[in-house]
């Protein structure tokens, strides 16, 4: 087997990067996401994000694709390392750059070890922990982490010689519902009762609710949405990640995995929302508001994408990272797994007790959750 670095999305070109895809429908493993990610400028330059995708070939067949980044800072990747690295600073050694394999700014689950036809991915992944001692001397990293890897990666990944870390996030299923009205029939009354009436408070105010879908955004409308984008991080004091030509550019090569809410008022925006959808999967990724209503953001974010999955019978809805308060909403709580290597084996003892007491810590928070769940029978 070989090891190949492709320091651009582009250099790759759709048809190569196609060949690891397959049928494989999640938005966020395109090659067009990942183009967009470049060429509008959300990565790359003094962004702290470099492309740098690791390709496996045997005998030059296709093995595996792993899109990757080299980072030289810790933000947006939602699997947080900040105390790895003030400990490698007091050490006096260096943590940045570090090597990820994850889809930048977007903590979701999916398949980030993309593999090619009749490929293995316990051999692909044996490769790669072979690899990656060499591979963060050549370009002087100090780690290597593979973050949110799908489940049924789980197992293959365990067999590897790599930390492990869990984290908690909270997903919502559909039970084959008809109606909203059956989803809430399964909580407790108070839950139930609690739920309706802030959808009723949002319904009594006229705000109601449009659904665009790729071509049918309006430029208006994109426009009108990265402002409330990025007003939710100016509000907190920061810049949005993401360029409006990165969301100019998925509306144009990605359009069917697009959907767009708004929150109007007397046909005045009020609020958007933009989701990613497959065939499986509704993604509840951005949001912004124009003005502040109570309750507006639960019924934009949450019963909105609700409405969705049933009126499409899609089956799960990935409503974002974080938010405890999902929990009283019907939110499942869910275990993510990251792997990580690195490359300072003097650190091994310590991120190895840190990940088992951070696991613990996980597995005890989750069984806390699943008895604050409103169904009336477990799920």
């Amino acid at each position: 087997m070989q090891l190949h670095l492709h320091p651009n999305t582009l250099e790759l070109g759709q048809k190569h990067w196609q060949q690891y895809l397959g049928v494989q429908s999640d938005p966020f493993s395109q090659y067009a996401y990942h183009a967009a990610l470049e060429t509008s400028g959300s990565v790359g330059g003094k962004s702290g994000w470099q492309t740098i995708h690791l390709e496996i070939t045997h005998q030059g067949q296709p093995v595996a694709l792993i899109p990757s980044y080299i980072k030289t800072h810790s933000w947006g990747e939602y699997v947080f390392d900040f105390e790895w690295a003030n400990a490698y600073q007091r050490y006096g050694l260096e943590y940045y750059p570090k090597l990820i394999s994850a889809v930048p700014f977007t903590p979701c689950a999916g398949p980030r070890v993309l593999l090619a036809a009749n490929a293995h991915l316990g051999q692909a992944l044996g490769f790669l922990q072979e690899q990656l001692p060499h591979l963060c001397a050549q370009l002087k990293l100090s780690s290597w982490h593979w973050l949110f890897a799908q489940q049924p990666d789980w197992q293959a990944a365990h067999q590897q010689k790599w930390h492990q870390r869990t984290g908690c996030q909270y997903h919502w299923y559909n039970k084959n519902y008809n109606e909203f009205s059956d989803f809430t029939a399964r909580l407790t009354s108070r839950k139930r009762k609690s739920i309706n009436k802030e959808r009723r408070v949002i319904a009594e105010q006229g705000i109601e609710f449009t659904w665009q879908r790729g071509g049918d955004i309006e430029p208006q409308a994109l426009q009108e949405f990265y402002d409330c984008y990025q007003s939710t991080y100016l509000k907190r004091s920061r810049q949005g990640y993401l360029t409006y030509e990165f969301f100019a550019q998925l509306l144009m090569q990605m359009p069917d995995k697009l959907l767009l809410v708004t929150a109007s008022q007397e046909q005045r925006p009020l609020a958007y929302a933009l989701f990613f959808v497959d065939d499986y999967t509704l993604y509840g990724r951005y949001w912004g508001c124009l003005e502040e209503v109570d309750f507006l953001h639960f019924e934009t974010c949450y019963y909105q994408g609700i409405d969705y999955c049933i009126a499409n019978n899609i089956p799960h809805f990935d409503a974002g990272a974080q938010g405890e308060h999902k929990l009283a909403r019907g939110f499942i709580p869910q275990a993510t797994h990251s792997y990580h290597y690195l490359a300072e084996t003097g650190f091994n003892n310590a991120i190895e007790q840190y990940c088992k007491a951070e696991a613990e810590q996980i597995e005890h928070y989750m069984q806390w959750a699943q008895t604050a769940l409103p169904y009336k029978t477990k799920q």
